[in-house]
């Protein structure tokens, strides 16, 4: 049982617990992405504000690394220690945010019991498995993502224009937890410098296929490519394409430099549900360079802090002109409480968003 992080500060003022929060996620710490991030700041949020977090992670479990992908492990067998999990921290409410080993078993023990549950939809399931599995078809993920959700009391998306797209595939009872983005971590640093020539293209996010970062790496533009991450397809890219810089994962103070010290983030992919390092690179100071998709369409809509654009060059070269402290302005309108208060509001508890 993983206790959410909390700052000291807050978790010495909080008061005794309002609602026990139970929170089920495959993705996991040393898992560097978006939704690794999004549930450790909902568990400080959620600290702070005086509510007591759990997590049910593959940390300190027997797991076998997911196939084409072992950075990612997956937990054998966890029914019984969740059962016991769950029979002794009482929770008042049980949110499942991946659909892994994990997530099934919680759903199962929530179904047979009659325990009132939510769910999330982090990632692009489907569209992830045909591009690692292409053989088998999209229609059977999305059923079987249909069943998983299906019992939900609400199944949580990160955007409407997401929810709109789910709700005519036939999934019901959605609701908004949109995203935020912690402004006092990333920042703009002025003497934050990298040694690579300029302008220094930046990608932030796993190295993996359906992340599309090839189409980043083929582009013709001066400066420096910095790949900032991990992945399945690192070590292929790496070799295809020299000239970039492959630097690895990077976290709290250092990532926050390699934003700052960038020149424009590249955001390539056409599949993400939102994007959580778009706001992280634009609380940096750094605008972005993306594909007209839904995701940076969603996080930045027409606000002029972003260059996108079907020529994923020009969108490059176009952001090289937008201002740093447009970006930053941006972000700040983006607080990570705001997100809190909308997960609470769709907890089945009477009275939790208050």
């Amino acid at each position: 049982m993983t206790p959410a992080p909390a700052p000291a500060s807050d978790a010495a003022a909080a008061p005794d617990p309002a609602w026990r929060l139970l929170v089920v996620t495959d993705a996991w710490a040393p898992q560097v992405n978006g939704v690794v991030r999004t549930l450790e700041m909902l568990g400080r949020d959620l600290a702070a504000m005086g509510h007591e977090v759990r997590y049910a992670t593959p940390e300190g479990r027997f797991t076998l690394p997911l196939p084409t992908y072992p950075e990612i492990r997956l937990a054998v067998f966890p029914r019984r220690s969740l059962e016991r999990m769950i029979r002794e921290f009482r929770p008042s409410a049980i949110h499942i945010a991946t659909e892994g080993t994990l997530g099934l078993s919680a759903r199962a023990i929530c179904v047979k019991r009659g325990i009132p549950f939510t769910t999330s939809f982090h990632t692009r399931f489907p569209e992830y498995v045909r591009a690692r599995v292409p053989f088998v078809p999209i229609d059977w993920v999305y059923r079987f993502l249909l069943w998983f959700h299906g019992k939900a009391e609400a199944m949580m998306v990160a955007t409407p224009s997401l929810k709109s797209e789910l709700e005519s595939k036939g999934f019901t009872n959605l609701k908004i937890w949109s995203r935020g983005v912690d402004v006092d971590q990333f920042r703009p640093i002025p003497d934050a410098r990298l040694p690579y020539p300029k302008p220094i293209w930046l990608y932030v996010g796993r190295v993996a296929v359906e992340k599309n970062v090839e189409a980043f790496l083929a582009l013709d533009l001066p400066g420096t490519k910095l790949i900032v991450g991990d992945g399945p397809a690192r070590a292929k890219l790496a070799r295809e394409y020299p000239d970039a810089q492959f630097v690895g994962p990077k976290t709290g103070e250092d990532l926050v430099r390699h934003y700052a010290g960038s020149d424009v983030f590249v955001f390539p992919s056409r599949t993400d549900t939102f994007g959580l390092v778009m706001l992280e690179a634009l609380a940096s100071g750094l605008p972005v360079a993306a594909f007209p998709v839904q995701g940076p369409l969603d996080v930045v809509g027409d606000a002029d802090v972003a260059s996108l654009d079907e020529d994923l060059g020009r969108a490059c070269r176009g952001a090289l002109s937008i201002s740093r402290e447009a970006a930053r302005a941006f972000a700040l309108t983006r607080s990570w409480r705001a997100c809190t208060d909308q997960f609470l509001a769709n907890l089945p508890i009477p009275g939790a968003a208050d």
